[in-house]
């Protein structure tokens, strides 16, 4: 289980997992309805505009996806806290609801089934943000991508006032985040013209991807200070 715990941690679960990251916030803006499901900034912005329009349906409409990821977060930590079950790391039992959950986006009809499927997505984004938010001891984000830019300029400053070595590796780690972010929404834009709603069925074989990583294999064990869980 420790091996597990330490793959969570590692850049090759990290980049599939933004990969899967970048290919939702394209899926639900082309696919479901032009909306964007991964980060509720906006529609927490959007909610409290709605409520002083006295537009409720639309009220509605933005609270459902906030209200999941609010559930999201909640179940993972839960799961966090029950700890491993017998042939499972808790985060490979997240990616396997993912993964159920996406499943049940695909069937799910465009246009009149755009709103649940946002939804779920929204769900599933909580789920991996509570889940997954180290990266070799540093944190990040596999849903959003403005942290980790942050973090990554942070790393290109020291390096560009004499940082260390670990600053250009986590430069580099976090390089590879943002990037993977980007190829899953590129891969995401086109499936989801080619596919459809079906589209999201790819991001299950990313996920079971990093699912077979964590069990597979194995990284080096981070000092216990950089071990904040």
């Amino acid at each position: 289980m420790e091996n597990r715990r330490q793959m969570a941690q590692s850049l090759r679960t990290g980049v599939l997992l933004a990969a899967v990251g970048g290919f939702l916030e394209s899926y639900t803006y082309l696919a479901r309805g032009g909306v964007f499901a991964n980060c509720q900034t906006g529609n927490l912005v959007l909610l409290v505009l709605s409520l002083a329009q006295g537009d409720m349906a639309a009220v509605w409409k933005y609270l459902v996806p906030v209200a999941a990821f609010f559930v999201g977060s909640l179940l993972a930590l839960e799961l966090r806290r029950r700890g491993d079950s017998l042939f499972l790391h808790w985060r490979q039992g997240l990616l396997c609801a993912e993964a159920v959950c996406l499943a049940g986006v695909a069937l799910l009809p465009q246009g009149s089934g755009d709103m649940a499927a946002t939804t779920l997505v929204s769900f599933v984004c909580a789920l991996q943000a509570s889940g997954f938010r180290v990266l070799h001891g540093k944190t990040y984000a596999s849903t959003m991508c403005t942290g980790n830019l942050r973090s990554l300029a942070d790393c290109t400053h020291r390096l560009l006032h004499g940082g260390s070595s670990e600053d250009r590796r986590s430069a580099l780690r976090y390089a590879a985040i943002v990037l993977c972010f980007m190829g899953g929404a590129v891969l995401g834009a086109a499936l989801s013209w080619w596919l459809g709603r079906l589209a999201v069925l790819f991001s299950c074989v990313l996920l079971a991807l990093a699912f077979v990583a964590m069990a597979a294999g194995t990284v080096s064990r981070p000092p216990a200070a950089a071990r904040p869980e």
